[in-house]
């Protein structure tokens, strides 16, 4: 795709959109997350199938109530690279405060690291608190 190339203004289904801006790795993940109730358009709940169009105003909600906004500014039917994707939405999301950056910091601390599978002494405990 020419970078000064036009982008399209034809409307789009919005988890089709949401893989090929790159925001969601996959369609399914993008879908999963309309059906959750995780993506809004224009202030109202945003169902797999609505289509979007440039100046459209998208908020997702991710982990721990944090919310990233988005505004269309194009469409596109075929997977791009990521730069070019780029091109397809604008980040309105505000800068996070600082008690947001502490508590972000605090939580990636204090949560446990693993390493790859359970062991067998790590299986029989969980299958002790699920009472099995």
């Amino acid at each position: 795709m020419d970078p000064d190339a036009p982008l399209s203004a034809a409307p789009q289904r919005l988890d089709s959109w949401l893989d090929v801006a790159c925001v969601f790795k996959t369609r399914s993940a993008a879908a999963t997350a309309c059906d959750g109730g995780k993506v809004d358009v224009n202030g109202v709940r945003g169902k797999p199938h609505k289509l979007v169009r440039p100046g459209d105003r998208i908020e997702i909600t991710l982990d721990f109530g944090r919310r990233r906004i988005v505004r269309v500014t194009g469409t596109s039917e075929h997977s791009l690279p990521k730069k070019e994707a780029r091109r397809l939405w604008e980040d309105l999301t505000p800068p996070p405060s600082p008690e947001e950056v502490e508590a972000r910091r605090w939580e990636r601390m204090t949560r446990p690291v693993r390493s790859g599978r359970p062991d067998a002494r790590e299986r029989r405990s969980l299958r002790k608190l699920k009472g099995r």
